[in-house]
């Protein structure tokens, strides 16, 4: 019974596009500042633009259309006109997307030619099926989830796209309700692209907004999963710093790339040198990374001068990198000071307010705010007054605390989450900050939404300090090897 509608859709003509419906798929409202909006929202990796407007008259849309479609070609975004085929025509749209009743794919075809997508809204397995015999380059399929932006007709799920994923061929966009919280079970059931509108139009920063939805996406792929770059001091010791960041981030099954900021000489007992490397060539290895390999996020750690995180901040400004996880190392475990006079201030200044993620122990804390902090009442001021100088996000790690649980704690601006696990009482915790920090960015460039990154990488350092062994004659490494064997990774 399936083998005719198949073999229909064979011989439909669908001229190829420049363009893949994949990634993060972006639906435009009506509120305010649209350009501004759009123009943000590119620059964090939309990668299709739909532009909606049903309340402005038609020469006012095709004048905001053909600024919406210039932002889009500068970012090399496709931009589809949203059921209006004049417009789409007359602005040279990449595609048009249909509803139901909003005409035909193959009037669309007629009018805009062979070489340009047409979407169609479905929402159950016919409509999907019906319009990829007609023609269709994609389909919109929902509602997802309950969303406010209009009344919910059709409810299919998640459940509905993972059982059509195989039986059309052609990209599915989920679209309806889809949030950073909600998206993960959307992209596991098999859509090729997710489709949103408020998530990232009425998100206080648009473009992070956008940059934490796609790498959802990473999710999916073979091993190795993501790409993380690590700026960092190397530990000639091999336990912290670029060399512990890059087995972790290998060892848990991403690709690690590195730029060196100083070469430190030091054991497990401790630094006795560091020679900080010219901004200069700091620049010069960000360029030559960035420039080439896809990086989804970028880890920091010991930045050690001024000059070095006002070069760091600057490229990751040109780069338009805003998944940045900083460990504002400061001091080694042996007491040997790691950053210069001025660097504390430059940090505040220039690297928190670029900050996804900021991830201080109590003593770095407590240097960064001048607060002191004796239990976990004082974390959570220190990590509002960190999240109010422009980090998105806080772990305060409260493992310089007494008790028989090491308790860190996230501050994300609205709720506070605590990690707890118990404590392992061993001097064998060389590294640990480097590897906490790196674990979390690891699982995050794989597309695990941050709390439960943070907790998997709570998982792991935990028993990298656990796993230990004695190796030096001071503080000794942890244990990245048996932590990783540990840990479940596919």
């Amino acid at each position: 019974m399936d083998s005719k509608p198949h073999l229909m859709r064979l011989v439909v003509n669908r001229e190829p596009s420049r363009f893949a419906i994949q990634g993060l798929y972006l639906i435009t409202d009506h509120g305010d500042h649209l350009k501004e909006k759009v123009e943000a929202a590119l620059s964090g990796g939309v990668t299709v633009l739909q532009y909606r407007n049903k309340h402005k008259n038609y020469d006012a849309k095709f004048a905001e259309g053909l600024e919406i479609k210039q932002l889009c070609e500068a970012y090399g975004a496709a931009f589809i006109v949203n059921d209006d085929l004049r417009l789409a025509k007359e602005l040279d749209a990449d595609g048009v997307h249909l509803g139901q009743n909003d005409g035909s794919v193959t009037e669309a075809r007629r009018l805009l030619g062979p070489d340009k997508l047409i979407g169609v809204s479905t929402h159950n397995q016919a409509e999907a099926m019906q319009a990829e015999t007609e023609g269709a380059n994609y389909i919109g399929f929902g509602s997802m989830y309950p969303t406010a932006s209009k009344e919910i007709v059709h409810l299919p799920g998640p459940e509905a796209l993972a059982a059509l994923r195989d039986r059309i061929s052609i990209p599915i966009v989920a679209i309806g309700g889809i949030t950073h919280g909600n998206a993960c079970r959307v992209i596991d059931a098999g859509a090729d692209a997710i489709a949103v509108i408020s998530s990232i139009m009425d998100a206080p920063d648009p473009a992070l907004a956008a940059a934490e939805l796609l790498v959802l996406f990473n999710r999916r792929k073979d091993m190795p999963r993501g790409a993380v770059l690590t700026v960092a001091g190397s530990d000639s010791g091999g336990g912290a710093g670029i060399q512990g960041d890059i087995k972790t981030i290998t060892l848990l099954g991403s690709y690690g790339a590195s730029v060196i900021t100083a070469l430190t000489a030091q054991n497990t007992r401790g630094v006795t040198g560091i020679h900080s490397l010219p901004p200069s060539f700091v620049a010069e290895q960000l360029d030559a990374v960035l420039s080439d390999i896809p990086v989804d996020v970028v880890k920091t750690g010991m930045l050690h001068s001024a000059q070095i995180t006002e070069t760091l901040a600057d490229k990751l400004r040109e780069y338009r990198k805003r998944l940045v996880v900083t460990d504002p190392v400061m001091v080694a475990k042996g007491g040997t000071s790691l950053s210069d006079g001025d660097a504390v201030q430059a940090f505040i200044e220039h690297m928190l307010p670029l900050s996804y993620l900021v991830t201080p122990n109590i003593p770095e804390a407590e240097r960064l705010t001048g607060l002191t902090i004796t239990d976990e009442s004082g974390m959570r001021e220190a990590a509002r007054s960190l999240h109010k100088w422009g980090a998105k996000n806080v772990l305060l790690k409260g493992g310089h605390l007494p008790g028989r649980e090491s308790v860190d704690i996230l501050f994300d601006g609205l709720r506070f989450t605590r990690f707890p696990a118990e404590r392992v009482f061993t001097s064998f915790t060389h590294g640990t900050g480097c590897t906490y920090a790196s674990a979390i960015a690891t699982f995050l460039a794989q597309g695990i939404p941050l709390p439960a990154a943070i907790a998997k990488a709570k998982e792991f350092i935990t028993s990298a300090i656990r796993l230990s062994r004695p190796l030096g004659k001071g503080h000794g490494p942890v244990n990245h090897f048996l932590a990783s064997r540990e840990m479940e990774i596919s």
